[in-house]
């Protein structure tokens, strides 16, 4: 394997759970609700998925675990948020430290225990090509699974009847709702999607990969995904593109520490956040770009008749 070659194999792998939380992000905020507790599901889906995997043996079962973890635990952000009109940063944050706190506690009896891996997948002939075999058909289902979400949430927002519908909440809950669709069901689904792709994200890191559980495994993902949703404007095929930005700047923070450039470590573990921040300065600066894109009522509590 050619360093070039590992180089893109690290690169995909550290790109895909960015992509599976802001694919599910953008679908939430889309719909006009801003959930900032994705790093939380994502640590809870990593929880669970590592604790199936391990006690079941298969990994198969890990994903769902994750998916339903990261799902349970936007039930209550919907509740909160939707039916209780509380307060969505807030509760957003408080999701989060739930999230961390919970998945550190559930978690503990399960440090240095050997993990499950997500196999990876071989098509016969194809994955044995030099350099495009390993590059293109030989990573596992989650990664091809991200590619797909990605075109699917895409296609959906854009060319059905029920994307057209979430797309028009966003915008206007009230008008929406006017026209006698159902906001809060809406919000509910999104919401549960969301909290399902996030989990999937976190179900990534336990299972593929680094195939063990710590805590705080997530070390941040959650927040760069809710950034990447803002960089990427709300169009999933850009959340594709800066999701692999992204992670090749933090694959490129570890290789810079490999070849000893001398620079310090604290600065290259930052390197991702320090882009992130950066972007959206970036991003920020088109004002014209972003109103275009961004759902008008996002943030903003929907209580019928109000």
């Amino acid at each position: 394997m050619t360093a070039f070659e590992a180089f893109l194999l690290t690169v995909i792998t550290a790109s895909t759970p960015l992509l599976l939380a802001a694919i599910g992000e953008l679908v939430v905020e889309r719909s006009g609700v801003l959930n900032l507790g994705v790093e939380g599901m994502m640590a809870m889906g990593a929880m669970a998925a590592f604790a199936a995997a391990h006690y079941t043996g298969s990994a198969g079962l890990g994903v769902l675990a994750g998916a339903l973890a990261g799902m349970a635990l936007s039930l209550p952000f919907a509740f909160l948020t939707q039916t209780l009109a509380a307060n969505q940063v807030a509760t957003g944050l408080a999701l989060t430290l739930l999230g961390l706190g919970l998945s550190g506690l559930l978690g503990e009896p399960l440090v240095g225990l050997p993990g499950v891996r997500l196999p990876r997948l071989h098509v016969p002939g194809l994955s044995d090509i030099p350099f495009i075999g390993p590059v293109l058909f030989g990573h596992d289902i989650l990664v091809y699974a991200s590619f797909a979400l990605s075109a699917a949430v895409a296609w959906f927002l854009f060319r059905t009847r029920a994307g057209l519908v979430l797309r028009a909440i966003g915008v206007n809950h009230d008008a929406a709702h006017a026209l006698g669709y159902p906001v809060i069901r809406v919000r509910y689904l999104a919401i549960l999607f969301g909290g399902a792709l996030a989990g999937l994200a976190g179900a990534y890191l336990s299972l593929a990969y680094t195939p063990q559980w710590i805590e705080n495994m997530t070390a941040g993902r959650g927040w760069i995904a809710l950034a990447l949703v803002v960089f990427a404007t709300w169009r999933p095929l850009r959340v594709l593109g800066g999701a692999y930005l992204f992670g090749a700047v933090w694959i490129m923070g570890l290789y810079v520490q490999a070849l000893g450039f001398g620079l310090p470590s604290q600065l290259l573990t930052a390197l991702p956040y320090l882009v992130t921040i950066a972007a959206l300065a970036v991003i920020s600066r088109n004002r014209t770009l972003t109103l275009t894109n961004t759902p008008a009522s996002i943030g903003m509590p929907f209580v019928p008749g109000r």
